[in-house]
């Protein structure tokens, strides 16, 4: 069966180019930050220049670009916030994602026939609220991860007059939508204003502190003196972890939250990352319009190769094609947390928590390079990781990955070199039979 509409694809553009990349293989649309305004502040590389280049280039494609001011306003943002808004909205972008219930009333007010989306944040989780925020002119619902298909396609049957965009890809916050106090509490940086510090993701320990009145003065007092406080540590044991240290409900023991340790900690509130490749066509028929990428901090490797992903799989989608694994082992060979279909078919609970490592890391292949030049039969290459004589590298392209060997580098000067390291631009030879254009991406098999 052939399927006639064909649901956007969105990619997360946290700079310039990174939106070039991800339109390059295959975006449909991107969505970047509103400097202060947006919920990832401390990554958002654009100001109202590079929005105005970007909005140009977007357009010269065809593509689309959403503004994201998304944060909780406190009272001292309010008119800030309102001036920023109507100075974007000259810009003309494709559509707003706000959150804010205040705030979007305001800017309606201001500017009625602005197109805004909900963010995700706004935790809409059944369709008497999807329904409310049409009324209040909402023109799309970004949805929260913590839907099932099921209860997705149900909200769409009861509200089908509204866009449902979707998360298929990327981090999983371990708070309800991103709606965390967690950061704000330890390092006061506000998740819900675009300073999140991500604590969910450190190493913490658990362990039994044998003090006294005095042995808490003590420690207080060497704290201040930026010493170590000499309290015994013991790890978690299995009489601690049965009887103390398990999270539980003590009538229902099947509800426990099981805290494991060893001696270097435990990533307790460490969620994996989403996955929903495998579940595309499932989520089209359940309403989904615009199939949604997590990630603007994230690299410019990983815009392209997810972006490349996701387009294939839409495509073969769109035309009765079978899941292509390639596209699954592509992703895998990005950096992730391990990867997993998050509440789209069942709770993850067990499943869902990466006990042992907080960082996201890269499985089957390396960042190698990206094409800045070609002149005269030679790839000018910024190089990521060093590269050697006889290394054979991957040239990715939106249709096809090319295998080529490396047979000659270059230094600046365009002499004959062993090693490309890191950082610096490089000569390197080109793919037979392949034409090459700037920004195009080359990894390394691990």
């Amino acid at each position: 069966m052939i399927i006639n509409s064909s649901p956007e694809l969105l990619m997360p553009a946290g700079n310039f180019e990174k939106m070039q990349v991800a339109f390059n293989y295959g975006a449909d649309a991107v969505y970047a930050g509103v400097p202060i305004f947006s919920l990832r502040i401390r990554e958002n590389e654009f100001n109202k220049e590079r929005l105005i280049k970007a909005l140009k280039y977007a357009r010269q494609l065809g593509k689309k670009i959403y503004l994201t001011m998304n944060i909780y306003a406190h009272n001292s943002k309010v008119s800030k916030f309102l001036d920023s808004f109507c100075e974007m909205s000259e810009l003309n972008p494709d559509a707003f994602i706000m959150v804010d219930p205040g705030l979007i009333n305001e800017c309606l007010k201001l500017r009625p026939q602005t197109i805004i989306h909900l963010s995700t944040q706004a935790n809409v989780t059944n369709w008497t609220a999807v329904a409310f925020w049409r009324d209040c002119g909402i023109k799309r619902i970004i949805l929260p991860r913590e839907l099932s298909i099921t209860e997705i396609a149900e909200i769409h049957q009861k509200v089908p007059d509204l866009e449902l965009e979707a998360f298929v890809h990327g981090a999983i916050c371990v708070a309800y939508s991103g709606r965390c106090l967690l950061s704000n509490y330890l390092t006061h940086r506000d998740a819900n204003q675009g300073a999140c510090a991500n604590t969910c993701r450190w190493e913490y320990k658990l362990a039994v502190e044998e003090e006294s009145l005095k042995d808490y003065e003590l420690k207080r007092a060497k704290e201040q003196l930026n010493s170590t406080a000499n309290i015994p540590y013991h790890p978690l044991q299995a009489n601690y972890y049965l009887n103390v240290y398990s999270a539980e409900e003590q009538r229902f023991l099947e509800g426990r939250l099981n805290i494991d340790e060893d001696e270097h900690g435990t990533y307790l509130m460490n969620s994996k990352d989403l996955c929903a490749i495998e579940l595309l066509k499932e989520l089209q028929a359940a309403g989904v319009c615009s199939f949604k990428i997590e990630g603007r901090n994230k690299s410019t490797y990983y815009t392209g190769v997810v972006a490349r992903a996701y387009r294939r799989a839409i495509d073969d989608m769109l035309v009765g094609k079978s899941f292509n694994k390639e596209n699954l082992q592509d992703l895998i060979g990005t950096q992730n947390r391990t990867l997993m279909t998050g509440f789209l078919t069942k709770r993850p609970e067990e499943y869902g928590q990466n006990y042992t490592d907080g960082a996201s890391t890269a499985l089957t292949y390396r960042f190698a390079g990206i094409v800045r030049k070609v002149e005269d039969n030679i790839a000018w290459v910024e190089v990521k990781n060093k590269l050697e004589l006889g290394d054979t590298l991957e040239w990715i392209f939106k249709n096809q990955t090319v295998t080529c060997k490396i047979t000659f580098i270059l230094n600046a000067k365009g002499e004959t070199v062993i090693a490309a390291h890191g950082g610096i631009i490089w000569g390197l030879n080109l793919p037979e039979h392949t034409e090459i254009p700037e920004l195009t991406l080359i990894r390394q098999k691990l």
